[in-house]
Parts: structure tokens; sequence; C-alpha cells
């Protein structure tokens, strides 16, 4: 799907549409690969076409839908006893009056009808709540339809996206003790306050509804601001050092403390010396941080040529070689290594992933060590280049899924989230950085729980429980040729299975709802593959 939008940073939000493959290009993939096309074609012939659109997309690559109907918006708003809908402008000048809330909006967008009763109706229903904002619609210039689906409030994600504003509703009261609307950043009104509360009041202060309240025609509406100020407000906006990067979006550089912790790569391996040693090579050849050490999870490798390797490491000082006999277990592995390890950062490194630019262990060290944040996941591409883990997304795909997985390695990701750092439920221990002290105080991975499958999501949603959250960083970006050296036995899927049972039954309830997810996806499909009918929900 091919959208234009004007040429202004005002609308970088919106470039973030990926075309689809080809018709000519998705046959001639199918006819380089026929047992697999012909897998899809007994899905088809089958009835089971969910199965068939899973089974195309791994082998050809994600192609998302995004094309909505373009709903009609009110000739006017609505009017309702508590809600003042005003432009930035127009409360400046004429106040609020008597209205308990505003709703604040700005040229080109317009409300769908029924939306001030809805905003009140919430903000009624959630007296803790002092802000709201919505989900929204943008047309292109021929009129096609781009559903701009939101998620909960994040402000690191809003600090390197204005993908929220303008259109936010705030408790007149807020606004006041904020000071009100101001004028210094035209364009920016309502990201800025809504930085500002949630620093002020919490996060929980902010609220996002899933529902489309309003219309976006950026052609009909004049630029806010030229192009270099509204860059350099939104730099300021920021308020740490950033790079910007395609799309407008910034990639935020938070500054490390002047002695930086050491730092433990913990890497289990059974054999696979082809793996290992390219794995191993990239992180000793392109890792820069200061202060290091590598752990190799030994789980009774018998080859000689490894374990000649491993005495090679040792004897260089390349590695410490920890020995976790017994059957594979991956969680216990892991937790045996950072019983040993010496660094204030953990860095989990699966076997078959390889460091690409030396800068990634920086990019995510540097958001791990943040006191409110737990783990940090990388952007990892599969073995053809494409997305294997853009973070982990609860409940799609039937149980969880790898954000974006299948898309282009280069996509900017559904709202640009496969370039701006931001919020996720839980990141892939293939590669993951975590503080030691925030891993022990939650108890590490459950191996009794989780000895294969699912220990990542596990000790994710364990740290936000303690009051850390989850990162994904698109600028660490890696190789990972996932699952490379597991093999699927009889035994090994009835454990998964298991295992997923066993995730069902402790966090059911977080698997139902992920807040940095829009529920206007539909979870048979991949994550961010295709929408469906809309549903109520209260906010969030």
């Amino acid at each position: 799907m091919t959208l234009v939008f004007p040429d202004h940073p005002a609308f970088d939000v919106l470039r973030f549409g990926s075309e689809t493959p080809g018709t000519i290009a998705t046959l001639e993939t199918m006819a380089s690969h026929p047992v697999k096309a012909a897998a899809i074609l007994r899905a088809l012939a089958t009835g089971k076409r969910v199965r068939a659109h899973n089974l195309t997309t791994a082998l050809v690559g994600a192609a998302p839908r995004w094309r909505c109907p373009a709903p009609a918006a009110a000739a006017a708003p609505e009017p309702h006893p508590e809600v003042a809908v005003l432009t930035p402008e127009a409360l400046r000048r004429n106040g609020a009056g008597r209205a308990g809330i505003v709703l604040l909006t700005g040229p080109g967008h317009a409300l769908l009808p029924g939306t001030p009763a809805r905003v009140a109706a919430a903000f009624a229903a959630e007296p803790a709540m002092q802000a709201l904002y919505g989900d929204a619609v943008a047309l292109d210039r021929a009129g096609k339809a781009l559903p701009l689906l939101r998620t909960a409030f994040d402000p690191d994600f809003l600090e390197a996206v204005d993908h929220v504003g303008p259109v936010v509703a705030f408790r007149t009261a807020a606004l006041a003790r904020l000071g009100g609307v101001p004028a210094d950043r035209p364009g920016l009104e309502a990201a800025g306050l809504l930085l500002r509360l949630a620093a002020a009041e919490g996060e929980r202060a902010v609220r996002h509804l899933p529902a489309m309240l309003s219309v976006w025609r950026p052609w009909d509406a004049p630029l806010p601001v030229a192009s270099d100020a509204l860059r350099e407000a939104r730099r300021q906006l920021a308020g740490v050092p950033s790079e910007a990067g395609p799309g407008g979006v910034l990639a935020l550089r938070r500054p490390l403390p002047v002695r930086v912790p050491a730092v433990s790569l913990i890497v289990p391996t059974r054999d696979r010396i082809d793996l290992l040693r390219t794995c191993l090579a990239s992180l000793t050849a392109r890792t820069d941080w200061p202060e290091r050490e590598i752990l190799v999870c030994d789980n009774d490798s018998r080859e000689p040529e490894t374990l000649a390797y491993f005495r090679e490491l040792e004897r260089k000082g390349t590695a410490r070689v920890v020995p976790c006999p017994g059957p594979f277990d991956f969680a216990a592995m892991n937790n045996r290594a950072a019983e040993q390890a010496r660094g204030g950062l953990l860095a989990f490194v699966n076997n078959d992933v390889e460091a690409i630019h030396p800068d990634w262990l920086a990019r995510m060290a540097e958001e791990a060590l943040r006191p409110e944040v737990g783990a940090v996941g990388a952007k990892l591409l599969d073995g053809e280049g494409r997305i294997q883990h853009g973070g982990i997304v609860l409940g799609a795909g039937g149980l969880v899924d790898h954000a974006h997985r299948h898309f282009p390695g280069d996509a900017p990701g559904y709202l640009h989230r496969l370039r701006a750092t931001h919020r996720v439920s839980a990141v892939t221990a293939a590669c993951l950085v975590v503080e030691a002290r925030k891993f022990r105080e939650v108890g590490g991975f459950d191996a009794g729980a989780f000895a294969v499958d699912f220990n990542d999501v596990d000790l994710c949603l364990r740290l936000d429980r303690a009051g850390y959250r989850s990162l994904m960083v698109p600028g660490a970006v890696l190789h990972h040729r996932e699952a490379a050296s597991r093999r699927w036995t009889p035994a090994a899927r009835q454990r998964h299975a298991a295992e997923a049972e066993r995730l069902r039954a402790r966090w059911g309830a977080a698997l139902a709802a992920d807040p940095w997810y829009s529920p206007g996806f539909d979870p048979r499909f991949g994550s961010y593959l295709r929408l469906r009918r809309p549903v109520d929900q209260a906010p969030r």
C-alpha cells in the first residue's frame, strides 16, 4: 500500500506503510519451494485459510493489509456540557469556560460522531484519569485510509515519534496544574502536555481508549510551523541527546554513568561449534564496551573440535566455560552462569546470534541501566535478512508472537516501531540485557516451569510486576539464525505444549490484553498483519 502525504515533518508519523510483495515475486518464491507451496495449497484446500496465510507469510515475507474504510467525520463537534473542543490557540485565547474536560484538536483533524460523549463517559468512569487519547484514521491525497492504532501510554515512544497528538482530552483542572498550554512548541502541544503530566502525576494519569475518535486529513491543513523549527522543537521535547533517523524518528541516546559496569555475556551451547565460533567471534570483535566477560554454558558438548575450542577460549582468556550437565535446560543454564557472572549487567545471547554493529551493546545497556527499566531487547534479523524479533506481543498468533516477524529487515514497522525505542510486554532471551540486581531480585528464569520455552516472557512479566518495564531497542541490530540447533522430537513437542499451558495458567489475563499492542489487529494472524472489526474496550 503506497500512501502519499505532504513532505513535512508534521506528517512523519504517517510514513510507515510498506508495499506488499508483488504477485509475480510471490509466485516465483513459491515455485522455488515446492514442498512448502504444497503445504500452503493443502491448507487452502481444507479450508484452513489462517494457516495458509501464516505459512505464506513465513515463505514469502509479511504482506500487511492496513487499509480500512474512510469514516465520515462530523461536520462540526457535537456540543456536550462537559467537553470543550478547542485548538490550543483558542484555549489560550478564550479558556475552557465551565467545561470540566478540554478536548484539544488541530487543523486537518475532525472528530467522529459521538466522540465528545464517549470521552466524557470515559472520564466519568475513571476518576483518577487526567488525560485520554484514542485512535484515528489518516486520509492521503487520494482518500485512501490508514488506521493509526495506538497503545497504552509510552513516554519513551512518544519522545521518539509523536504518534499521539494533537487530538487529546484533558481534565481542565489538570491543565491548570500544568500552567495551561504553552505557546513555544506549536504542533507539539499535546505531546508536551502528556509528557509533563506523566512526569508530575504518574503514567497511569494518561490513558488510551482503543476506539476511533478522529479523522486526519493532512492535505486539508496548513502546515503548523517551518520544518526545521518543528524538528528542533521535537529534539528539545525529548530532553536527551538524540540522533535523527529515517522517517523523522529520533533515536534517543541515554547518558551513561561516568563509571559503567562490567557486562557478562552469557552464551549457552551444546556443541555446534559452527554457530558458536561465529557468535563469539562477533561478540569479541564487534562489541564496543570497556569491560566485559564471556561465559559459555556448556551443556555436555562431546565433539572433540568443540572441546578443543573450549580449551583455546580459556587459554586465551576469551571466555570462561561453565559446565551445565544434564538434559537441556535453557533457563537453568543461564541461571547458573548468571550466578557466576561478575558483571553488573547481564547480556543473554543465543549461540546462533551474530553481532553486526559494534554499538549494539551500548544502545541496549544505556536503557537497561535506567532505574525503571528491566529487560531490554534488540531487533533481530533472520537468515534471509527479514525481521525475526521486534519485541514479543502477547495474544497474537494464539499465544505469543514476535512483533513484525517476517517483515523486511529495513521496514519501519507499524507507527515506526521498528525504528523507535518503545515499550513491549516481553523480549526474547536470544538477546536480552538486564541489570544483574534486577534479574536476581525477581529470581532469574523460572527453570521449574519454563525450562526451554517462554522463560523470557515469564521473566519480563515478573520484572514488570516488580516495577521494571521492558523495552525494545531497534537501534541494536543482530542476526539470529533462530532454532538452528534445536530438534523438534516428540518429547520436545510434548514439553513445549506443557510449558505453553503453564504460561496460560500463570499469565492468562496478561495474554488476553497486551497493553503495548492494539486490539484492532486480528490475533489469529501474525502481529501487525491484519485488522479486525472494532471492539469496545475501556481505557487502558
